[in-house]
């Protein structure tokens, strides 16, 4: 019987780009949620996200990033021009393919009515 080979791999740590308070402040002021935040290439481009989610582009220090965004195209414009000014780069669509409304959507199972 051979031995399994070990193979050492590394595994990035993602920069943590988006306080909690900044987070949830976003959802109030500018009525954006973030759903991926600093994402690899494979979790933006998810077809398991809303049909409204739009990829934004950004720079902070030489190095790009990308977050996967739910919102208007305006608000998400403002959300990241406040926090990165000139380090925002692009703003494109994303590749979800769930409506809105059904986001998040959890079944309960069947409801039994209430008799009278």
């Amino acid at each position: 019987m051979s031995e399994p080979v070990l193979t050492e791999t590394k595994t990035e740590e993602k920069k943590i780009i988006w306080s909690k308070k900044e987070r949830d402040a976003s959802k109030e002021t500018y009525g954006c949620e973030i759903v991926v935040e600093n994402g690899s290439k494979q979790d933006i481009h998810t077809r398991e996200a809303p049909t409204d989610c739009l990829i934004v582009t950004y720079e902070i220090d030489g190095e790009t990033y990308q977050d996967l965004t739910r919102g208007t195209r305006v608000s998400i414009f403002d959300m990241y021009y406040d926090k990165f000014k000139k380090g925002l780069k692009k703003i494109d669509y994303g590749y979800g393919t769930i409506k809105p409304n059904l986001w998040g959507y959890q079944t309960q199972g069947p409801k039994k009515k209430k008799r009278k």
